[in-house]
């Protein structure tokens, strides 16, 4: 097999540079592709069923969680969340629901999250609570986001993915 270097490939005007057919043009192994802004790096997707509670006013994890170590301390990370299953059970109490980055509550997600008709039942269900968020970490460090849940008021028991309900979270890479 034979090498050629070159500097730079341009095809004439009007015409696109073009692999043959059959063949595979390896972009990883001898180097680095740069793709223009905006093209979408690597997407990661978690989900999670299993239900959690809490009788607590202390944030505690729901179990959606997921990490993403971004290719360029340029890009940006799109962060999609579909919390579900959420239900409160005994007295008059909300859900406090946060997206957290890393160590640290990162998105208020539903300060006071609670059912429509305001009413007090043995068990309200509120359904879910979404969300989009555009972060730009600025490094090629892994970075943790997981949903963080507590009962607002003092009597009650709040839940996540209740009956099994699944929440998702989709990380999305962009190049800045």
């Amino acid at each position: 097999m034979s090498t050629i270097t070159v500097k730079e490939l341009a095809a004439p005007t009007g015409f696109d540079l073009k692999i043959a057919s059959g063949e595979t043009l390896d972009l990883k192994s001898q180097g680095t592709v740069t793709m223009p802004t905006g093209s979408v790096l690597q997407v990661v997707q978690a989900e999670y069923s299993s239900e959690t509670s809490s009788t607590s006013g202390t944030y505690a994890d729901t179990g959606l969680t997921a990490t993403i170590t971004p290719t360029n301390s340029s890009s940006k990370i799109l962060v999609c969340v579909n919390q579900n299953g959420l239900r409160h059970y005994g007295g008059n109490t909300d859900i406090n629901l946060y997206l957290q980055k890393d160590s640290s509550n990162w998105k208020n997600m539903g300060g006071r999250l609670t059912n429509l008709d305001g009413g007090t039942p043995a068990a309200n269900s509120i359904g879910s609570a979404s969300g989009e968020y555009l972060d730009s970490p600025g490094n090629t460090s892994a970075h943790t986001y997981k949903t963080r849940f507590a009962r607002r008021l003092s009597t009650g028991t709040v839940r996540c993915q209740d009956e099994g309900a699944v929440s998702t979270i989709t990380l999305i890479e962009i190049a800045g």
